[in-house]
């Protein structure tokens, strides 16, 4: 029996097998850890002083414990936070939880779990480093409060009841205080999460809590205040998360190093596939965030602000190197597949990989030092010169809307261009996989994939968006394309089913995508939002939920409202069309005649919506649409009674698109249960035909016999039923009986039964 895993970090370090800490064969030691951490602080340092950020203000000066404390504290946060996703990341989806390699639960069977099953040193190792990053992040947080406070108004920290008051207030009155508290909260609860569960899948609640925190730093970044608000907010959402992720692997990857052992290779391919997309999300969000800010070539190249991105850029750049030659070169000798995994071989790993650590810190530490500095050319919007447009939507009024604007007029989101690019390089790399084995792939599934991506991107960036910012119309035809037109191409490029295929069923007891899919495929979370009744509720009855009550009024105003009413109607349309005629596994499905009874509903509740809007004489979000300042278009009431014929036409055309899929798929169901009877009759010689044929063969026999003697009486006893006659239990009865049954049975059945009497006489 294996005895228990003492997961304490002390414990951890005695246990890792190092014989010589000095050259790296076997891992990073512990008292290397801390260089990361030291590298970050002196970038930060310098790149404070090159910016000269740090100098005293002239107005208001908080003081030079705020001015350094600052970015110290907001350096150490920002890498607390990084470990805490790395950590979780690793205990979620890289690593095996127990020292015993067995094929991970996946939710669709209850399986009792294995008693005294130690945990694999590794994992433990990650979670005690989540614990330790995450009392770090919290106390790190509330600094940052504190001195964010200090820095605004311009007061030196103090502990007077005035100076807490007017801290009460930042903190729920002004946004900045009130994302720093928000991000505090949420440390505090990762924390307490972190240190309470072990199950793999309780701790993926933390991880995504962990993951939100960066929503309210996008939200108050430097680069949010710029012309471009949306953009630029979400491009530095899409970086923070990346390099996180990236950093947050790196620093718990340099920490299990020691334990690792024999999955050491397999460890490192797994993060490699994950640091391949952070790389792509932090350069692709860092040059879309550095263009927002930066306007020309000249402030690139001679604004000290500039400069910075440029050593920042140089880094990343040197980074994605570093993480070539681990796939390209050091995994396969690790895996055996070109020389061997030797000692060499192990010491360059581990002599990389903390490279990496202190290049990233030195990142992290050049990133504080710009969110510190302002950039070369203020773009800050000024409130008194703003249109009633930019007021409400925070972009100048587009143009008369023509229909060749359409498909002129762009606004970027990058949120949902980074998905979409994401998305087809993850399907493309999927689809390359089954080629590479020998498998096939449907071609029409994967232009319907890449077309709802298109058709995605075109939706929340084109002219949809433009002028789904400023009339009623156009956002109707952007909601409708969201619930029903993209899904529909998405939900038939099948993805859930090229992910099965393509990914390789993880047998060491650690979950990857494949067994992550399953595990959300069997919930009972699935069950009920997968279920027709609950996706055809869904489908019909957020058009109202929405639209009468105040999320259209937050989805309109505020930025994240808008991003999340993307997320939501888009999903709710995909698990629509994904019940109603996609082909992924999900856990019920309804018979066909059900399915065109939903969409009938469907179509009516549609049609009972638009007619609604239509004959409305009071406007939805009028303070909103009623308050643009067009002065081109129809009236904003007119504009509302189009947006309710838009919502009519534009939602029934593809749910009749998808009813005549059902009866398709309907009519092919049929044809495939009648070509299955067919192929089990040739196997059998069509037993069943003959067994059918036997039995009416006996049925004539019968019949032929009954004509013949007669039908019998079965309820009547073998007695006769003149009292007079002996029974048949009586000395010489059993002739009489014979003869005697025969004549009464004549008698009997002879009028009931024409057919065999006239057969008699003739």
């Amino acid at each position: 029996m294996v005895p228990p895993v003492d997961s304490s970090p002390a414990a951890t370090v005695r246990a890792a097998p190092n014989s010589d800490g000095g050259t790296f064969a076997d891992g990073i030691r512990s008292r290397w850890w801390w260089l990361g951490l030291a590298a970050a602080i002196i970038a930060v340092v310098l790149a404070l002083l090159w910016t000269g950020a740090t100098a005293v203000a002239q107005l208001a000066d908080p003081g030079a414990f705020t001015r350094w404390g600052l970015p110290v504290a907001t350096t150490i946060h920002n890498l607390a936070l990084s470990a805490v996703i790395g950590a979780l990341v690793f205990a979620v989806v890289i690593l095996p939880k127990d020292r015993k390699s067995h094929r991970p639960h996946t939710g669709k069977a209850k399986v009792a779990p294995a008693p005294n099953v130690p945990e694999h040193p590794a994992f433990a190792r990650a979670m005690t480093l989540a614990m330790v990053a995450g009392g770090v992040w919290t106390f790190s947080a509330i600094a940052v409060l504190v001195l964010t406070y200090s820095s605004i108004s311009g007061l030196a920290v103090a502990g007077n009841a005035d100076y807490s008051n007017m801290l009460v207030f930042f903190m729920t009155e002004l946004p900045v205080g009130q994302a720093w508290l928000m991000i505090t909260i949420l440390a505090a609860v990762v924390t307490t999460l972190v240190i309470g569960l072990r199950n793999i899948s309780a701790l993926a609640v933390p991880l995504v809590l962990a993951l939100l925190a960066f929503v309210p730093q996008a939200l108050i970044g430097h680069s949010a205040s710029s012309a471009d608000h949306a953009g630029a907010v979400n491009s530095l959402f899409l970086h923070v998360t990346g390099a996180s992720l990236w950093v947050g692997g790196i620093i718990a990857l340099v920490v299990v190093s020691g334990v690792l052992g024999k999955i050491t290779a397999q460890t490192l391919k797994r993060f490699s596939a994950l640091a391949i997309f952070a790389f792509a999300g932090v350069t692709g969000s860092g040059i879309i965030n550095a263009a927002i800010r930066i306007t020309n070539w000249h402030d690139l190249f001679y604004s000290s602000y500039g400069q910075l991105i440029l050593a920042k850029f140089a880094a990343t750049v040197v980074l994605g190197v570093i993480g070539y030659m681990h796939r390209e070169w050091i995994i396969p000798r690790l895996e055996g597949g070109k020389g061997g995994a030797g000692g060499n071989t192990r010491r360059l790993l581990w002599q990389l990989i903390f490279v990496e650590l202190l290049i990233m810190g030195a990142v992290s530490g050049l990133a504080v030092g710009l969110s510190r500095s302002a950039p070369p050319q203020s773009r800050e919007l000024v409130q008194e010169s703003l249109s009633p447009a930019e007021i409400l939507t925070g972009y100048p009024l587009p143009p008369e809307l023509e229909f060749s604007r359409w498909f002129t007029e762009w606004r970027m989101d990058w949120l949902w261009v980074a998905f979409a690019f994401l998305a087809g390089a993850a399907y493309l790399a999927g689809m390359m996989k089954l080629r590479k084995r020998g498998d096939k792939w449907s071609v029409l599934r994967s232009v319907s994939w890449f077309a709802g991506l298109l058709s995605l991107v075109y939706i929340t960036s084109g002219g949809t968006a433009v002028y789904g910012a400023v009339m009623f119309s156009a956002h109707m035809v952007e909601h409708m394309a969201l619930m029903v037109i993209a899904p529909l191409f998405l939900a038939l490029g099948s993805p859930v089913s090229l992910a099965l295929q393509a990914l390789t069923p993880r047998r060491d007891g650690s979950r990857g995508i494949r067994e992550w899919i399953l595990v959300l495929v069997h919930s009972r979370y699935s069950k009920v939002i997968t279920h027709p009744l609950f996706a055809a509720a869904n489908f019909s009855g957020s058009l109202i939920l929405f639209y009468y009550t105040p999320a259209f009024k937050l989805a309109m105003t505020y930025h994240v409202g808008h991003e999340l009413m993307i997320v939501h109607f888009t999903l709710t349309g995909y698990i629509f069309v994904q019940s109603m005629i996609g082909a992924d596994p999900l856990p019920k499905r309804a018979p066909y005649p059900l399915r065109l009874l939903l969409l009938l509903a469907t179509m009516a509740f549609h049609a009972f919506f638009g007619v609604s809007l239509m004959m409305a004489t009071g406007l939805l979000n009028g303070e909103y649409f009623g308050n643009m300042g067009r002065p081109w278009g129809d009236g904003a009431l007119v504009d509302q009674q189009t947006a309710g014929g838009i919502a009519w036409g534009v939602g029934e055309v593809p749910t009749l698109a998808i009813a005549m899929g059902v009866a398709y798929m309907w009519s092919k169901s049929d044809a495939r249960e009648t070509k299955r009877k067919d192929r089990a009759a040739d196997r059998n010689k069509e037993a069943e035909l003959g067994a059918y044929n036997d039995m009416f063969a006996q049925l004539a026999a019968r019949d032929a016999t009954t004509t013949n003697r007669g039908p019998a009486l079965p309820h009547l006893p073998k007695a006769k039923h003149d009292a007079g006659q002996p029974t048949s239990g009586a000395p010489g009865a059993e002739h009489s009986t014979d003869v005697s049954s025969t004549k009464d049975s004549t008698e009997i059945g002879g009028p009931d039964t024409p057919d065999a009497t006239q057969g008699e006489a003739n």
